[in-house]
């Protein structure tokens, strides 16, 4: 019988081998913020629950040609670190970005990281830092809300009852066969990506703005880019959105263009490419990676709002042409040619690719289901993709624009804002500053986290 492997998927391959051309450049994050202390016996509980769990992974590989690597269950993992010293409430973000600078290694799978720190106030910081080649947003999710479930149970940390037990295994027989199979219907599955590519070499993707070249500041070799954390009463949040004919996730994309365009990254009147990611887990999902973009095109202009109205219709359009291989956009169906590709091919591709203009990211009320360990609720809960420190060159060549994440936990909207572009975001309080007008444009009454 041929072995069943849990394959790695397209995007779990691409940050991957943009993992070996940069290291950890890119990871995402979910913190919370507790008003009372959390014990390090509690939270080294809980680590050893993630330690059996759906993120405890490594990347095995074959020489069969073709044949893709699988997920197997990882050898160990990083400790959990914690800082005696408290944080002051001035520099929670600064603590949080911090926990960013750290090397993964999905070879051996050590692709996450859980640090904690009390804070002057007499409450507890913790954050989950983990590596985007093994984990999107819903996998971090899946994978902490069954280890606080588990904490909460007293369940002894075991991968064969828990969310680990969908990570994969390398069976005793069959292997060879396995791969000998997979690698001819990675042929196949190329051969068909080829035909389907041709047949929509017609469909065209919103295009993206260059990025300007002017002002261009005088700024350090090194870069960390602009975050601040906002959150607003999600039944104030709701009521805007719906006064400007929109939906929560529309008046997020609106703000975003709002920030855009007064910081000068899309000139008036422009069209900004906004990348919408969209889960695609199903239950029981043992992917890393589910989810697709959808990419829509929303217009600026100075001094007005964005239209929510047009910002809905163009997601629900978006959503039907990429349901539709036909009007589905060639790039996207050559995935199996990118899987094929070695990394110094996709390294020499890289030197020209863009990273996305605005990327929005959605992902509900999702602090619900994390927002208590052991117990005690947050007082607050964030997630969003942090942007590690890099050459300011770089940020410049690759032209990232901003990126929002907006979850809630029914009562309280948390935007996780980050402006990548050198020139246009190069500290926090510039940020802040455009942030505010957009804001307050909307009726919006934010609340900043320090």
């Amino acid at each position: 019988m041929t072995a069943v492997l849990n394959r790695l998927t397209a995007d779990d391959d691409l940050f991957l081998k943009l993992h070996d051309l940069y290291g950890t450049a890119l990871v995402n994050q979910l913190a919370w913020r507790f008003d009372e202390p959390l014990e390090p016996a509690v939270l080294q509980r809980f680590h050893d629950q993630l330690a059996s769990g759906f993120l405890a992974r490594r990347v095995r590989s074959t020489s069969v040609p073709f044949a893709r690597p699988w997920w197997v269950a990882a050898d160990g993992s990083q400790p959990l670190a914690y800082q005696a010293e408290p944080v002051a409430e001035s520099g929670v973000l600064d603590w949080l970005f911090a926990q960013s600078r750290v090397e993964f290694d999905p070879l051996s799978g050590r692709v996450w990281r859980l640090s904690a720190a009390p804070t002057t106030e007499g409450g507890t910081l913790v954050s989950l830092v983990t590596s985007h080649v093994s984990s999107d947003g819903g996998a971090v999710l899946y994978a902490v809300g069954d280890a606080l479930r588990r904490l909460e149970s007293g369940d002894t940390p075991d991968p064969a009852t828990s969310s680990g037990r969908l990570v994969g295994t390398t069976p005793a027989t069959g292997l060879w066969r396995a791969h000998l199979a997979d690698g001819l219907g990675q042929l196949r599955a190329a051969a068909l990506s080829l035909r389907a590519a041709y047949a929509a070499r017609d469909v065209r993707e919103p295009e993206r703005n260059p990025r300007p070249e002017q002002p261009r500041r005088l700024l350090p070799d090194e870069y960390s880019a602009a975050d601040v954390v906002v959150e607003v009463d999600a039944a104030e949040w709701n009521a805007v959105a719906a006064a400007h004919d929109g939906t929560a996730n529309g008046l997020m994309v609106g703000v975003a263009v709002g920030i855009l365009g007064r910081a000068g990254r899309v000139p008036d009147g422009a069209a900004a490419r906004v990348d919408i990611p969209h889960s695609m887990r199903g239950v029981d999902d043992p992917r890393g990676n589910a989810t697709t973009g959808l990419p829509i095109a929303v217009t600026y202009r100075k001094g007005e709002r964005t239209d929510l109205r047009a910002v809905r219709t163009a997601i629900k359009q978006a959503a039907r042409a990429y349901a539709d291989p036909a009007t589905t956009p060639a790039l996207q169906h050559l995935q199996p040619v990118q899987q094929m590709l070695p990394t110094f091919v996709l390294g020499y591709f890289s030197r020209t690719a863009k990273a996305p203009e605005c990327l929005c990211t959605n992902l509900g009320e999702t602090g619900q289901g994390v927002v208590t360990i052991a117990g005690v609720r947050a007082r607050s809960v964030l997630m969003r993709p942090v942007v590690c420190t890099g050459a300011t060159e770089l940020f410049r060549r690759l032209e990232i624009g901003l990126n929002l994440s907006w979850s809630s936990d029914g009562e309280t909207v948390t935007l996780a804002i980050t402006g990548a572009d050198p020139d246009r975001f190069p500290s926090r309080a510039a940020l802040r500053e455009y942030i505010v007008d957009e804001f307050e444009s909307w009726g919006l009454r934010p609340r900043f986290w320090s």
